[in-house]
């Protein structure tokens, strides 16, 4: 998670899965392990031919039952204000890109534009094609994305992964919390290079 605690949403989403489905599914181990899309992790309570319309049902579950249950991380809103002073700001995430774009909407986020969907080395994809300089997530594949990309990624520990790993996964920078990453900003920390961060939300992110 980078931006949004997206947790409570999206547990309460598989929970009315499985109640649905009646499949047993361990809610609070997916929220614990969140990042990757939604088909690797239905894939963990689902045969593999079920996969594909089990990601359809969780997606239509989820504006209606997920979207008012999350809430910014702290920091979130300061971070994408002191991006926007210093360029665009843009969210990208593994998330369907209409329930990102839903978050947005409803938390009144400060981003200019959002590419959901998109994982792994389609996100450094979009960070070329967008000429980011600066890539923020919580994932060790965000800081792979970044480095593909060429450009530096800050890793904050609100997700799934530590710091260490984070560190490993080629971060430039690790944040406890976005609500460093202002200052950082600010004092043209020497791990960062001038230009636009953009946010991935885990919500990330799932």
């Amino acid at each position: 998670m980078t931006l949004i605690d997206s947790r409570p949403g999206i547990k309460a989403v598989y929970d009315e899965l499985a109640a649905r489905t009646g499949t047993f599914i361990d809610s609070d181990l997916v929220v614990s392990r969140l990042g990757p899309p939604v088909e690797a992790e239905l894939a963990n309570w689902f045969p593999a031919e079920d996969v594909p319309a089990m990601a359809d049902r969780y997606r239509a579950l989820y504006p209606a039952i997920a979207v008012d249950r999350v809430t910014l991380l702290p920091g979130a809103r300061e971070a994408l204000e002191a991006a926007a002073e210093r360029g665009r700001t843009l969210l990208i995430t593994a998330k369907a890109q209409r329930n990102a774009v839903l978050h947005v909407q409803h938390l009144h986020l400060p981003v200019d534009a959002v590419h959901g969907d998109v994982w792994r080395g389609g996100k450094a994809d979009v960070l070329t094609q967008e000429s980011a300089t600066l890539y923020v997530g919580d994932h060790v594949h965000d800081m792979e994305a970044a480095r593909l990309a060429g450009v530096p990624g800050v890793g904050v520990t609100t997700g799934p992964c530590s710091a260490a790993e984070l560190t490993a996964a080629g971060a430039a920078l690790v944040l406890g919390s976005l609500a460093d990453l202002p200052a950082r900003l600010a004092d043209s920390d020497p791990a960062l290079v001038a230009g636009t961060p953009t946010g991935d939300t885990e919500v990330t992110n799932q």
